[in-house]
């Protein structure tokens, strides 16, 4: 299981403004993995290239989660661009992750 992990996909073409995100996850646990698989497939789907993630393990890094105020994994937080959001949980429930994301069907 990733420890910690950051993946950056880069726009192909300029001005293009690319969604920043961190999931925090606890280690090999069921619904961290369904997370990641969850948020790796809507990000493919809706923001190819133009996503930037990091996915920490609050079990190897504790105080990071406590600094950045994560007390429940899986827990996935948008940075930009704003406004900023959270959402906790597997993230199966698509269309939640996308109103949460402001990502729509036009992204596609």
């Amino acid at each position: 299981m990733v420890r910690k992990a950051t993946r950056r996909e880069t726009p192909d073409g300029a001005g293009i403004q690319k969604m920043v995100m961190v999931l925090y996850i606890a280690d090999g646990g069921p619904n961290s993995v369904q997370a990641l698989a969850n948020l790796t497939a809507i990000c493919a789907e809706y923001l190819p290239g133009r996503f930037e993630m990091e996915v920490v393990d609050v079990l190897k890094l504790p105080q990071r989660a406590l600094a950045d105020g994560i007390v429940v994994t899986p827990s996935l937080a948008k940075l930009s661009p704003a406004p900023t959001a959270r959402i906790v949980g597997n993230l199966s429930d698509r269309s939640s992750v996308l109103h949460a994301r402001g990502i729509g069907g036009e992204l596609r």
